[in-house]
């Protein structure tokens, strides 16, 4: 037997180890692009939510200065839910959060809250 017979015989488990190796590698560098990607898009989505916040609490200030916390606090939420629906979405942030977040707003922009 020579070494061309041998190869010949090889040849077939060769190509299948190969393509196993190949695979693996794909798959892990796929893995580790949509980690990155990911992580690019959930954090404009988490600035958008934070700027349509802001935004929404200075709106609802300047509408109506003297309402209470709640009203205050729910324009800016209706705001920010008009402003980046995918956001919201994306983020599956509840209606508690959205307030708590929309709350703080108005302390980062010094308008105080009844």
């Amino acid at each position: 037997m020579t070494l061309n017979d041998l190869l010949v015989q090889l040849q077939p488990a060769l190509i299948s180890t190969l393509s196993l190796v190949l695979s693996i590698l794909i798959g892990i560098a796929a893995r580790e692009a949509k980690q990155r990607f990911g992580l690019d898009i959930e954090a404009r989505h988490r600035e958008a939510l934070h700027s349509a916040l802001m935004s929404g609490a200075r709106a609802a200030f300047e509408d109506g200065p003297g309402a209470g916390r709640d009203v205050l606090v729910e324009r800016a939420v209706a705001h920010a839910r008009a402003s980046v629906p995918d956001a919201i979405a994306r983020l599956g942030a509840s209606d508690a959060v959205l307030q708590r977040l929309a709350a703080g707003k108005f302390n980062l922009v010094d308008l105080p809250l009844r």
